[in-house]
C-alpha cells in the first residue's frame, strides 16, 4: 500500500513542479514551515574518489568553456567538448549526461513543447543510466555514479511527465529518488551532490502548501524543508560548477513564480541574462521581471534585442520569445511613447506569434486582443473593438476585470 502511495505521488509531483516553473506565472506563498530534519550536509569519513571526474578540476577547467557554451546556446561548440570527453572517458555517465543536457536545453526554449529533440535526449540519459548503473554495481559507495543516475532519471522523469506518459515517469521519478537518498551521504564533498537534495526540500514542503489533497501521501516520504531547501539551492548556485546554473535558473524561476519575490528573482535574472545574451529563455524572462517591476528601457533594450535574434534565426529564438518581447513593446508604443500605430502591430504580432506556438489559451494572447479593444475603442472602430472584446470574453477567467470589461462593451455595442 505504501509503495502504490509512493507510485501515486512520484506519478503527480513532476507535472506540479512543471506547472510551477513556467515563467510567467506567479503565486502568493503560503508561510514557511518549520520542518524538523537531520543534517544531511554531511562528508563521508573515508571515500575513495579516485577516478570521480565530477571532482577532477582538470576536466572542470577543461569543460568551462564548454558548459559556457552550452547556457548561451552555442551547442555545436559545447557538444564538441563533451564528445572529445567522451572519446576519453566511453565508459562513464558524465559525457553522455552532459551531451543529453544539451538536448533538453534545446527543448526549454520552447515551454518543452518540440520533440524534436527527444528520442536523443532519451538516448542520451539511458546511456548514461546504463555506465551509472556499471559503475554503482562495482562500488555502493560510488556517489558519484548516484549523482549521475539521480540526474539522468530525474531528467528523463521530467521529459516522459510532459510527454503524458505517466508509467515512464513514475519508474523513472522513483529511481531517480532513490538514487538521491543515497547520494545525500557525499553531500558535504561538493555542492553538486547538493541540488537534488535542494529541490526536493523545497517542493516537498511546496506541493503540501499547494495540494492539500496530497498531503497524505507526502507521510510516506521524507520530510522536507522550504527553507533549508532555499538555502542549499543558492550554495550550488553560488558554489556549483556543473548543477551551478541549473540552480540558478531554478532560483531565479521559484523566487519569482513560487516565492512572489520579483525583487529577489531580478539580480539572478539579470546575471543569467548578462552573462548569456544568447539564451533565448533567460532574455525573455529578463524582460519579463523588468516590465512587471517598471524598468521600461531595460525591458526595451532586452524586447528589441529578442526580436533582432528572433530574425537572425539564432538557435533557441521562436515564437514564445517573440510573443513575450512583442507584447512589451506594444505595451510600451501603447502607454510610453503614445504610438497606437506602432503599439497596434506590435499586439498583432504578438497574437499571431501565440497562435503560431498554440499558446493562446490566456496570458499575452488575451492582453494582446484587449489592448487592441481598447485602441480601436479610441479610434471609433467599434467593429474592430467587438472583434477583439469577444476574444477577451471567450478567454479571461469570468472572474476577471478583463472579462467584465469585454462583456460590458459587447452588451452596450452588440447592435
Amino acid at each position: 500500500m505504501i509503495q502504490k502511495l509512493r507510485f501515486i505521488l512520484l506519478l503527480i509531483i513532476l507535472p506540479l513542479v512543471a506547472q510551477a516553473q513556467q515563467p510567467d506565472t506567479t503565486r502568493t506563498s503560503a508561510p514557511i514551515r518549520k520542518i524538523e530534519l537531520e543534517n544531511v550536509d554531511i562528508a563521508p569519513g573515508a571515500v575513495d574518489t579516485k577516478g570521480w571526474l565530477l571532482l577532477d578540476k582538470d576536466i572542470q577547467t577543461e569543460l568551462e568553456g564548454a558548459v559556457q557554451n552550452l547556457y548561451n546556446f552555442k551547442y555545436d561548440k559545447a557538444e564538441k567538448q563533451f564528445r572529445s570527453l567522451r572519446r576519453r572517458y566511453p565508459q562513464h555517465p558524465m559525457p553522455y549526461f552532459l551531451l543529453g543536457l544539451s538536448q533538453w536545453w534545446k527543448i526549454v526554449p520552447t515551454n518543452v513543447q518540440t520533440k524534436l529533440y527527444d528520442k536523443s535526449f532519451f538516448a542520451y540519459m539511458d546511456t548514461a543510466v546504463t555506465y551509472g548503473e556499471r559503475l554503482y554495481e562495482a562500488d555502493n559507495k560510488n556517489y558519484e555514479a548516484c549523482f549521475f543516475l539521480s540526474a539522468a532519471y530525474g531528467f528523463d522523469a521530467r521529459l516522459h511527465a510532459e510527454r503524458k506518459d505517466w508509467r515512464k515517469a513514475t519508474v523513472s521519478s522513483k529511481r531517480a529518488l532513490d538514487y538521491l537518498e543515497k547520494s545525500k551521504e557525499a553531500n558535504g564533498l561538493s555542492p553538486e551532490f547538493l541540488f537534488g537534495q535542494a529541490l526536493f526540500n523545497y517542493y516537498a514542503v511546496w506541493i503540501s502548501e499547494n495540494y492539500p489533497l496530497l498531503r497524505p501521501v507526502l507521510l510516506f516520504f521524507p520530510k522536507g524543508n522550504r527553507a533549508l531547501g532555499l538555502q542549499q539551492l543558492k550554495n550550488v548556485a553560488d558554489n556549483g560548477f556543473y548543477t551551478g546554473l541549473e540552480a540558478k535558473t531554478f532560483l531565479m524561476r521559484i523566487l519569482n513564480n513560487e516565492e512572489n519575490n520579483t525583487a529577489a528573482s531580478m539580480p539572478v535574472a539579470r546575471y543569467l541574462a548578462n552573462n548569456y545574451p544568447d539564451n533565448a529563455y533567460f532574455q525573455r524572462f529578463y524582460a519579463l521581471l523588468c516590465f512587471n517591476e517598471g524598468n521600461f528601457p531595460e525591458c526595451e533594450r532586452v524586447s528589441r534585442e529578442i526580436l533582432d535574434k528572433l530574425n537572425q534565426g539564432l538557435p533557441g529564438y521562436e515564437g514564445i520569445s517573440g510573443r513575450y518581447a512583442t507584447y512589451f513593446l506594444g505595451w510600451l508604443m501603447q502607454n510610453k511613447y503614445k504610438d497606437r500605430a506602432k503599439a497596434k502591430d506590435y499586439y498583432q504580432r504578438s497574437i499571431v506569434f501565440a497562435e503560431s506556438t498554440g499558446d493562446t489559451s490566456g496570458g499575452f494572447y488575451l492582453y494582446a486582443n484587449q489592448k487592441l479593444a481598447q485602441i480601436a475603442d479610441k479610434e471609433k472602430d467599434t467593429a474592430a473593438a467587438l472583434r477583439y472584446y469577444n476574444v477577451v470574453a471567450d478567454k479571461a477567467d469570468h472572474k476577471s476585470a478583463e472579462y467584465k470589461e469585454a462583456k460590458a462593451y459587447v452588451k452596450k455595442n452588440k447592435k
